[in-house]
């Protein structure tokens, strides 16, 4: 499922990318420029906007929340899909591709040392270079995922 988020839901997009979900973020004004987009990559659209025009072989969804953890749990119970860590961090926050194994030696002087010492597996984003591990946030964002589901 490949979605494309409205410019106020910023936050959204990258929660939906901490759980492995393919959320592009789109700051673009003209609803025109977004439906040609979601058109050509085939994507849902997901937005507050109330003024998108309907456009036939697009789906748009209106999300009604206003806080972020209101607004994921309506995505997700709208789209039918429930949160699995065993997609979780599968994406960059950042640039929404898919994150690579990198081994540990490559990513030296780049992370924290306590990182480095305390941490085996890493993983990069192709396009930005930004470094994931399983740090703190791994268990917060699962605590989230908990609180979704439950």
């Amino acid at each position: 499922m490949k979605l494309l988020l409205t410019k106020e839901l910023g936050r959204l997009a990258k929660w939906l990318r901490i759980l492995g979900f393919d959320a592009e973020y789109s700051q673009e004004s003209k609803p025109a420029s977004l439906i040609i987009q979601a058109l050509r990559e085939e994507r849902i659209i997901l937005s507050r906007n109330h003024r998108l025009p309907v456009s036939r072989g697009l789906k748009i969804i209106i999300l009604k929340e206003e806080k972020i953890r209101e607004q994921l749990r309506e995505a997700l119970k709208i789209l039918g899909i429930e949160p699995n860590g065993q997609i979780m961090f599968t994406r960059c926050t950042i640039c929404n591709l898919e994150l690579a194994p990198i081994a540990k030696e490559k990513v030296r002087g780049k992370v924290p040392d306590y990182v480095f010492q305390t941490q085996e597996s890493f993983f990069i984003c192709p396009k930005c270079s930004r470094i994931y591990w399983h740090g703190t946030h791994w268990g917060n964002a699962s605590s989230i995922i908990k609180e979704l589901n439950g």
